[in-house]
């Protein structure tokens, strides 16, 4: 190899051992992508958003955020990468977006509650106001969750190691490559009723080239593969902005998952052989047998159901309170379970 070559390459090799580290941008959603979670949030204001976060003209609802602590993944990051939790990330991204209001149901609840037993042995000021009824209920919850991977290709590495015995360089350019991804996942449940309302998958990617090593002198070189830092954080945010993206377009055209004639919960289309029949949420059965069934029934009884056509209207439910008043059980107007064993009387 001509000696200009390996002034060069020894270069070339100095510049990146004394810059210790060169990362490419991370790309989050698409190649272009520079940036993932950015800037601050006040209220509706909000600064130095990246440009690639989704945007809303109003929130959907106030939400918290659920952070599995226990869990095998939130372990990995914290110890493995040593990063901290994803919720500041996450509450960041979801004001400056403007579709959900965040509410605490983290560690500044004891703080709250703190405030409020100070208030009720009487330490705080008069008007203060830290009384009950002023907390915002939570409509949703937001469950993260975080896949990563770092993978070395080792390529990089041979090359060097191989330049390295044949010019007689001691010590050698010692390094690794690596692509560090995350994948991410995003569940967005509706508290009242349990029901998931949405999820969403995010994931991006980061290519790090680490040099360590001195390139000459020396007996002992670097650390054969040394990888100097790594910027798993930088790409695990990046993966939730993707997601919660892909999780506010979905959002923009949402309409709720809905079992027709029956209501959810009152048992599903796919009935087991011995089970009774399930009821839908307007007190009909889901195929209407059992309601044209109950209804014949009232009508036998002296209650005016009206016509027995599985279909529940005012006169079935008006029929349904009578009878249930005369037998003395719950006045609901609505087949339930107790009127239709009275019923099978």
């Amino acid at each position: 190899m001509k000696r200009s070559t390996i002034t060069l390459l020894a270069a070339v090799g100095a510049g990146l051992a004394v810059s210790g580290c060169f990362s490419a941008p991370v790309r989050s959603g698409d190649d272009s992508a520079r940036t993932a979670a950015t800037g601050s949030a006040a209220g509706t204001g909000n600064a130095n958003v990246s440009s690639k976060l989704e945007r809303c003209d109003r929130p959907a609802g106030t939400i918290a955020i659920v952070e599995n602590q226990s869990s095998d993944w939130y372990h990995y990051i914290t110890r493995e990468y040593r990063l901290t939790s994803t919720v500041p990330v996450l509450r960041l991204l979801i004001q400056q977006s403007n579709c959900f209001v965040v509410v605490e149901r983290g560690r500044a609840m004891a703080h709250m509650k703190q405030e409020r037993a100070l208030e009720a042995s009487g330490e705080l000021r008069e008007g203060s106001s830290f009384g009950k009824g002023q907390m915002v209920s939570a409509d949703y919850s937001l469950d993260p969750q975080v896949l990563v991977s770092a993978r070395d290709t080792g390529g990089l590495r041979g090359a060097l190691g191989g330049w390295s015995g044949a010019l007689g360089v001691v010590g050698g350019v010692l390094g690794s490559i690596k692509s560090n991804e995350a994948a991410t996942l995003l569940t967005l449940v509706d508290n009242r009723s349990g029901v998931q309302v949405a999820v969403a998958e995010g994931s991006a990617k980061n290519f790090d080239w680490g040099l360590g090593g001195a390139l000459f002198g020396g007996s002992g070189g670097g650390a054969l593969g040394g990888y100097t830092r790594t910027p798993q954080g930088k790409v695990i945010a990046g993966a939730f902005v993707d997601a919660y993206n892909q999780l506010v377009v979905a959002m923009r055209s949402y309409a709720p998952q809905t079992m027709g004639d029956r209501g959810l919960g009152t048992g599903g289309r796919m009935a087991v052989d011995g089970a009774p029949q399930p009821v839908s949420a307007n007190g009909g059965a889901g195929t209407g047998s059992v309601l044209r069934d109950a209804q014949q029934r009232l009508n036998d009884l002296g209650y005016d159901a009206g016509s027995p056509d599985g279909k529940f209207g005012s006169k079935t439910a008006s029929a349904l309170r009578q009878f249930q008043t005369d037998r003395g059980i719950a006045v609901t107007g609505r087949l339930d379970t107790a009127t239709r064993a009275e019923l099978a009387r």
